[in-house]
């Protein structure tokens, strides 16, 4: 596998992270017991940090990677495998 391949496989596997872990760790004002700006939507977390969710997310997919990058080299499940465990139309 080329080192550009494995950056854009990568980088997926962050951002479909980034999704994942998002709303993990969100507290409302009013879950924090803290006063609103006005305008503020009642869903809106009383304290974002960006960082943390970084750090969270870049966790997340490099351990999916690992194993993503394992099956590559030890092909445990392949294009096969998934073919043979599917229903197939009658007649085939």
């Amino acid at each position: 596998m080329r080192v550009t391949t494995i950056i854009a496989i990568y980088f997926l596997f962050w951002m479909l992270s980034l999704f994942l872990v998002l709303p993990f760790g969100v507290r409302t004002a009013d879950e924090a017991g803290v006063s609103k700006v006005p305008g503020q939507a009642d869903s809106a977390p009383a304290q974002f940090r960006p960082w943390k969710i970084v750090f969270r997310t870049t966790l997340v997919s490099a351990a999916i990677f690992f194993v993503f990058y394992l099956n590559y080299q030890f092909g445990w499940v392949t294009t096969e495998t998934l073919l043979s465990i599917t229903p197939h139309p009658r007649g085939e």
